[in-house]
């Protein structure tokens, strides 16, 4: 029986591929190896190119943009195709790329994902390349659910409030950040105790209610690496049917210390915090009424009354030979 071919979803809103040599590379490794290419706009184009490749059929998947566009791409194609969804691949295209580095590691590509890459990952996906079982996680809230890799909430939310605010989001501008932010816990600064300090919220842990009613951090993940080392969830994909929760309500101060044990890949010391394995975890904002609060999925940020995290599907994402 003839291959499917492969199909390769461009997000043409994301930095890296809004024009240039990256995504001119992208499309011309797809016209060599006789995949289709779908350029995509909106979160409409997304989902109508899904159902296009779901209603012909793909042998793989190429998606082309940030870790955002990686959890929308793979969102969109399990809503049309369920567990039958074909494997993917991940090519990096926005400011970081950070499932695609814990996935294929660090040295698959350059600093941001190089144009080289770029046509080897087509080349290799339009080839019947190996595919790894991956886990992802399920991310429900008040209106909507979505497939990722990385929820986060508290710190995490209000880091990336700030790192949308740079002027040049990216690594660099993020480790900027980073180090303003942990540096200030030992000043009092500012943005320390605004990115720190702990939010009114209600969280569960397989079904257990947790005694705080403020947390300072929140993250569940399948993917050990949060972005410039940071290993805080150092036990994620250990299993598939559970991700790693960690969570803390630890002040700005007591949390600011722990960033050594994070970049070890070391569990957080002190009172009030969650480390597990788990099935489920959520996320009620405020201490006793519903209030809307955010949280970030793969770097994209959401808001809501609450959010639930389970398990969610088991994909294959396509791994590059050496």
């Amino acid at each position: 029986m003839a291959r499917a071919g492969a199909d390769v979803v461009v997000n043409r809103t994301a930095k890296r591929l809004a024009s240039g040599a990256l995504r001119d590379a992208i499309v011309a490794a797809a016209a060599r190896e006789g995949a289709r290419v779908h350029e995509t706009w909106t979160m409409a184009d997304l989902a109508e190119t899904a159902r296009a490749i779901a209603a012909r059929g793909s042998g793989a998947v190429v998606l082309a943009g940030g870790d955002g566009t990686h959890m929308a791409g793979v969102t969109a194609l399990f809503r049309a195709m369920g567990d039958a969804m074909p494997a993917v691949a991940l090519a990096p295209g926005g400011t970081v790329a950070t499932v695609a580095r814990n996935f294929l590691g660090a040295r698959a590509f350059g600093v941001r994902g190089d144009a080289a890459y770029a046509a080897r990952l087509v080349r290799e996906a339009s080839n019947g390349a190996r595919a790894v079982a991956r886990p992802t996680l399920r991310v429900r809230d008040d209106g909507d659910e979505r497939v990722g890799f990385i929820f986060g909430a508290g710190l995490v939310s209000n880091f990336f409030e700030e790192y949308y605010a740079a002027p040049e989001p990216g690594n660099a501008a993020a480790a900027k950040i980073v180090a303003r932010v942990f540096g200030g816990v030992f000043t009092g600064g500012a943005l320390a105790r605004r990115v720190l300090t702990p939010t009114p919220a209600r969280l569960s842990i397989d079904g257990a209610e947790q005694t705080p009613r403020a947390w300072s951090l929140v993250a569940a993940s399948v993917v050990r690496d949060l972005g410039l080392g940071m290993r805080l969830t150092y036990r994620a994909g250990e299993r598939d049917d559970r991700f790693h929760a960690v969570a803390s309500a630890l002040g700005p101060r007591a949390l600011g210390t722990q960033m050594p044990r994070v970049l070890a890949g070391r569990p957080l010391e002190g009172e009030h915090h969650v480390d597990a394995l788990a099935a489920e975890l959520r996320l009620r904002f405020g201490a006793n009424a519903p209030t809307r609060g955010s949280y970030i999925l793969d770097g994209d940020r959401f808001t809501a009354n609450e959010a639930t995290v389970t398990a969610g599907p088991i994909i294959r994402v396509v791994a590059l030979g050496d």
